[in-house]
């Protein structure tokens, strides 16, 4: 299993996952050229795809979602219930309605339900030939009846969205404040090292910081707080950026 951030962050956002020969897109939040650009890096082109995930339809994900779906074949992979937020950009028969476990060729995928402010959205579990990956952003919390399916997992790419005293000291108006902080909007980089604390083991080997706020948090603070919730694991610890791509994760 093979894992790359191509961007991440508030103008967009885009996740490389490689199993083997299925090639997966998780959310097109960049225009469909920069996407191309990016797939072309790393030696792949649209051709390549064998699915795009979409977490849900605020524009930071979908940005180039109208364009791929007229430049190529892909397959947009969706729990029903989000269709009606994209319906007026994926055709019908462009779609791969999913229920909360499928699978992509022989990639087995598990649906974690988050809570953000939009009618629909979800995280990844996605497993193949015995490697496991979380993939989520955009969630005020993680319900709890979830941990127990996220411990234990060798990658987790989960977002660490801002600083409890960044966002309420700065710029944004209160109601904005208030949204950031609520149960539907993202996770705070004290509550992410909450939740890894719990998750992560001796087996984890990556954790990626997703989807950090250019106005409410830094990359240092991000950093200090979630790898002291890792201390003493030997687990390599990353940070996804908006313009620079990761390096190349495999377990």
């Amino acid at each position: 299993m093979k894992v790359k951030i191509l961007a991440s962050g508030s103008r967009g956002n885009v996740s490389l996952v490689i199993c083997g020969n299925i090639k997966i897109l998780i959310d097109i939040g960049l225009s469909c050229l920069r996407v191309q650009r990016h797939l072309e890096i790393n030696h792949l082109t649209f051709k390549d795809i064998d699915a795009l995930f979409i977490t849900h339809s605020h524009s930071d994900h979908i940005k180039g979602l109208e364009t791929l779906i007229k430049k190529t074949e892909i397959k947009v992979y969706i729990p029903k219930k989000m269709y009606h937020e994209l319906n007026h950009i994926v055709p019908i028969e462009r779609c791969v309605f999913i229920d909360d476990q499928f699978k992509v060729g022989q990639v087995e995928v598990e649906l974690i339900h988050t809570s953000h402010d939009t009618d629909f959205s979800v995280g990844y579990i996605i497993t193949d030939q015995g490697k496991s990956l979380v993939h989520v952003t955009d969630t005020g919390y993680i319900n709890r009846k979830y941990l127990k399916k996220m411990k234990d997992k060798d990658i987790y790419v989960i977002e660490s969205n801002h600083d409890e005293a960044m966002l309420m000291d700065g710029p944004y108006p209160r109601f904005l404040k208030e949204r950031v902080i609520s149960d539907r909007g993202h996770l705070s980089n004290k509550t992410t090292a909450s939740y890894l604390k719990k998750l992560t083991t001796c087996n984890t080997k990556y954790v990626i910081l997703a989807h950090l706020s250019e106005k409410n948090n830094n990359q240092t603070l991000a950093y200090q707080e979630n790898y002291e919730a890792i201390k003493g694991k030997d687990i390599k610890l990353y940070i996804a950026k908006q313009d620079e791509e990761t390096e190349l994760i495999e377990v």
